[in-house]
């Protein structure tokens, strides 16, 4: 496990795509989480990247091995997050994290309603292992940006609650909310 002490937080970016992990097409949704955190996040951070198929048990189990072996303070999945038989990414998440924060997904649902009627397709959820935040993304790039940008300003304070490697956000780019001591 990295030595996150020396290294600060450890994210880990799960894409969730049963083409992608075949290398069928090139996975673009991984990257935009990671450009997303290069431009916002100002304090050191590890990123432990995976693409994995789509399936109860590979995300189930990477989740698991991220947050435990690999020490993720915080996990961002993206895909198998909609209504078709494949997408079990939320089940997978729940079976790992049972102790759900449903106000993530909601807010991720009402922000992205304002850009596509199918948002209330989506099915996000975000939940925590121990200390470990995950996160469930959609799977398309520019969706990714308008989750993140909804949900990170908490994520920062939740990360603090949880007992995880504190962040800080750039915020002339997004200011994240702590209460005031």
């Amino acid at each position: 496990m990295p030595d996150a002490a020396k290294l600060g937080a450890i994210i880990g970016v799960v894409t969730v795509s049963d083409r992608a992990a075949a290398g069928v097409y090139k996975d673009e949704s991984g990257p935009a989480i990671v450009a997303f955190l290069e431009r916002v996040v100002t304090t050191p951070v590890a990123i432990v990247k995976r693409i994995i198929p789509d399936g109860f048990e590979s995300v189930r189990d990477c989740l698991i091995d991220l947050a435990d072996n690999e020490g993720c303070d915080l996990i961002f999945t993206t895909g198998g997050t909609g209504p078709s038989p494949r997408d079990v990414t939320p089940e997978a998440t729940e079976a790992a994290a049972p102790r759900l924060l449903p106000g993530f997904g909601e807010l991720m649902r009402a922000e992205s309603l304002n850009h596509v009627p199918t948002a209330i397709l989506s099915r996000q959820v975000a939940a925590h292992r121990g200390k470990c935040l995950i996160v469930n993304l959609p799977g398309k790039p520019a969706a990714i940006d308008v989750c993140l940008y909804a949900v990170f300003p908490a994520v920062p304070y939740c990360l603090d609650l949880l007992g995880a490697a504190r962040i800080e956000t750039d915020p002339a780019i997004l200011s994240s909310f702590r209460p005031k001591s």
